[in-house]
């Protein structure tokens, strides 16, 4: 239910998704009561707010606190983000899912803090177990089942970047220090968007300026920066609706009704045209020009395999909200935010990394949690390929040159064994090979010539789904010696592995 991310996906794909209607009833919320989603239910709101009632701002007391919580011209900065963001999704990419407030909340907990937590708690829990007490040890067990099955997941998760996405998390808490409700006052973009509809809204406050008698209690305890002071304009578009000031107020100088006298408010937000037009132009120019930096279809990174279900890559990053629910949901640990390798557009977008995990065979969970379309909801028959062509999302390939069984003589099918195929795309070539024995003759001579019994590994291409299980159990730790690309991918019709479907093709 997140308005923002509908707009956005509207303007980007021309389509409206099933799971974002519930956004209209959130607008038609805003439209007869102003902001109350960022006073009362929004969870990154929430999470500010306990931080600044933990960790009290230095602006916390008397007319400091009170100048702190008056409009400032900074607060302008979301508005601003909000008119680039949805430019650039008119442009065709979904960037704003970077500044996005569900999105940050769900990207930064489930990537950062439920994984550090368990790490936490795995290292408490082992020493309880090594404490010689059976009730001790009882109540370890118990408690790591309780989480094991309401919070975190059955085994320790790793996700890439976890450092710096808790880092920014972190950083962006720091600074309610200095402005309280940071966030929420200077670069929450849905907070903008909901405030272009407030200036509708049917319920506002009402002041009597005559009574006031600029105690500023009602400042004190404001979460939006609003003026709800005596002597100026109110803010309609900043107000949370906590009600703070009304509840505060000793005189009986605020009143919250519904269509209320406007002749003491400022409806419209308080942005310059220029600058608009200017951040606007930026967020439309962004995309185009960073397409032609770092162009998917002629510096295409074979290491960005998508899940399964994902649509084509254009496609997918116009969709793909940055919201991490399918790296979170994914069992195997195998789907990771991307830096920078699907260009500058496609940070923070999911890509699957097999030494990590792999794509489970029968999994489909990211298809059906994903809220924008970016993966298709698909069955576990479709990707399976019961009936229709299975869903690939890359091919495996061999180093011959780091294959145990191909460059060091030595038996190994570890993985043959655990490709999930039927029939299995690895399949294994039997042949007898020279190796030297390990020790050397007497006095010295040379170690004698053995004959060996080896299966050595290939790949057929036309069974293979990229699924990575063969490179997340090879044996050789640093560097595997089989690994998956994305190429031969079911999304795309170009990134593909026969010559015959390929620009190669020469017709004569």
């Amino acid at each position: 239910a997140d308005p923002f991310v509908g707009a956005m996906t509207v303007l980007a794909t021309h389509t409206v998704y099933r799971g974002l209607l519930w956004s209209v009833g959130l607008l038609a919320v805003t439209l007869v009561f102003g902001r109350v989603f960022c006073g009362w239910i929004c969870p990154f709101g929430t999470l500010h707010h306990f931080f600044g009632w933990l960790l009290p701002s230095k602006k916390g007391r008397g007319s400091v606190r009170v100048e702190a919580n008056k409009t400032h011209g900074y607060q302008r900065v979301k508005y601003y983000l909000l008119y680039a963001f949805l430019l650039s999704a008119v442009a065709g990419s979904a960037l704003g899912g970077l500044f996005d407030p569900i999105c940050v909340a769900v990207r930064a907990i489930g990537l950062g803090v439920i994984p550090a937590l368990q790490y936490a708690g795995g290292r408490v829990f082992g020493v309880a177990q090594d404490i010689p007490s059976r009730q001790v040890q009882g109540m370890a067990d118990s408690a790591q089942d309780f989480f094991a099955q309401t919070v975190w997941q059955s085994h320790q998760f790793y996700f890439h970047q976890t450092w710096f996405i808790l880092a920014l998390l972190v950083a962006i808490l720091f600074m309610n220090r200095f402005i309280p409700r940071f966030w929420c006052r200077v670069l929450c973009p849905l907070g903008a968007f909901l405030g272009v509809f407030a200036r509708f809204a049917l319920f506002g406050m009402e002041k009597d300026h005559a009574k006031c008698t600029d105690c500023n209690l009602c400042l004190v305890h404001c979460q939006g920066a609003d003026s709800p002071q005596g002597g100026v304009k109110w803010r309609q578009d900043e107000c949370h609706m906590c009600l703070n000031c009304e509840t505060a107020c000793p005189e009986d100088v605020i009143k919250f009704r519904f269509l209320p006298n406007r002749k003491s408010t400022i409806v419209k937000p308080d942005t310059d045209r220029r600058t608009v037009l200017a951040t606007a132009a930026a967020g439309a120019a962004f995309i185009p020009l960073a397409r032609v930096a770092d162009s998917i279809d002629v510096n295409y990174h074979p290491r960005v395999i998508r899940p399964p279900g994902a649509v084509e890559e254009r496609a997918f990053l116009e969709r793909c909200i940055r919201c991490a629910e399918c790296m979170k949901v994914c069992p195997n640990n195998a789907l990771h935010p991307a830096l920078f390798e699907a260009g500058i557009e496609g940070l923070w977008t999911p890509i699957l990394i097999a030494r990590i995990g792999y794509c489970e065979n029968s999994c489909v969970l990211c298809g059906q949690v994903c809220p924008t379309g970016a993966i298709q909801k698909i069955t576990e028959k479709e990707k399976l390929g019961q009936g229709v062509a299975p869903v690939k999302i890359g091919t495996a390939f061999y180093d011959h040159g780091r294959c145990l069984p191909w460059s060091m003589q030595t038996p190994c099918i570890v993985c043959e064994e655990f490709c999930p195929t039927s029939p299995k795309a690895i399949w294994v070539e039997e042949v007898e090979a020279p190796v030297r024995d390990s020790k050397y003759g007497p006095e010295g001579a040379q170690p004698a010539m053995l004959t060996v019994k080896l299966q050595r590994p290939h790949v057929d291409p036309s069974l293979c789904i990229g699924c990575g299980a063969c490179e997340k159990v090879c044996p050789v730790q640093d560097q595997p010696a089989v690994y998956v690309t994305n190429v031969g991918e079911t999304r795309s019709k170009t990134n593909v592995i026969l010559l015959e479907n390929t620009n190669y093709n020469q017709t004569t």
